[in-house]
């Protein structure tokens, strides 16, 4: 029963921490809307600065909110009884937009600093934003290839696997790190009367929307990476029925019926390697999903 109530309670810290983070997300996509509405042009597309406007949106709303999300979304516990499959689609399928809207954002730029005559790409800013773009389609093209389409032998799945789950969070946190430049920079230019060192409205506005993304981000990343949120390996949904569903379980219950409780231990010290043996070859999207 204890060990119920704390699956219980950590559920409800999940969903907490769901709920925070699609609350900060969706708020942060509200400010640079009213960002760009009430204290900017707006949005148009004809190489004014309202067309460089589409930027922030577009990054904020994709390559910070959505890419967010499609980290996570494996971890939602009311879809581990969905196939392994669905689950690779809805979190390619996120990334995949994400990485639009990224393109879309970035064309808006170039756009807009040609039309004015603007230099491209001298900023610190621009040289990692466009980083995270490439290594992000890159993240995207080899996802594809090797964990969805149904050729790439298991071994190299296994192999990849934490490659992929690294470059991912490390490219998400770039990505609100580099959003953090871009704002600055915008409000350095854009400021000038009051400028940005007399804290107008807009500043103080701005600075808040950041901090809303860097609180979205470490929300995102504490989720990815507490392990015992992870979505179970397939072969191992068992542990999600109670003991003895199962054929396998039958035998753990006869050893669990005459054991002390050393004996537990040891079963459960068993268990816990071949959960592990289990991981591995889930990680690696058994051929059972496809």
């Amino acid at each position: 029963a204890a060990h119920g109530a704390r699956k219980m309670e950590d559920y409800g810290r999940f969903l907490a921490f769901l709920a925070s983070s699609l609350l900060v997300g969706f708020v942060s996509v509200i400010l640079s809307l009213v960002w760009v509405f009430h204290y900017r042009e707006g949005l148009s597309w004809d190489g004014s600065s309202a067309e460089f406007n589409w930027h922030p949106v577009l990054i904020i709303t994709g390559f910070v909110f959505i890419q967010g999300i499609a980290i996570i979304v494996y971890r939602l516990p009311w879809t581990w009884k969905c196939s392994k499959l669905l689950m690779k689609f809805i979190h390619a399928g996120l990334n995949t937009i994400a990485m639009i809207l990224a393109i879309v954002s970035m064309v808006a730029v170039f756009d807009f600093h040609n039309a004015m005559n603007i230099p491209n790409m001298y900023s610190l800013h621009s040289w990692i934003g466009l980083t995270a773009v490439i290594f992000y389609s890159l993240q995207l093209f080899l996802g594809f290839a090797v964990f969805l389409l149904p050729f790439a032998p298991v071994r190299l799945r296994v192999a990849l696997m934490p490659i992929h789950v690294y470059s991912g969070l490390t490219i998400f946190a770039t990505v609100i790190a580099t959003s953090l430049m871009g704002i600055t920079e915008k409000l350095i230019f854009a400021l000038q009367n009051p400028a940005y060192t007399a804290s107008p409205p807009e500043a103080i506005f701005v600075n808040c929307l950041g901090l809303l993304l860097v609180i979205f981000g470490s929300l995102i990343l504490w989720m990815a990476s507490r392990p015992h949120w992870k979505r179970p390996p397939a072969e191992n949904a068992k542990i999600l029925r109670p003991i003895g569903a199962t054929p396998e379980g039958t035998e753990a219950e006869s050893t669990m019926t005459n054991s002390s409780n050393a004996d537990k231990s040891d079963l459960r010290s068993n268990t816990e390697v071949a959960r592990k043996q289990n991981i591995k070859f889930d990680e690696a999207g058994q051929r059972s999903t496809m």
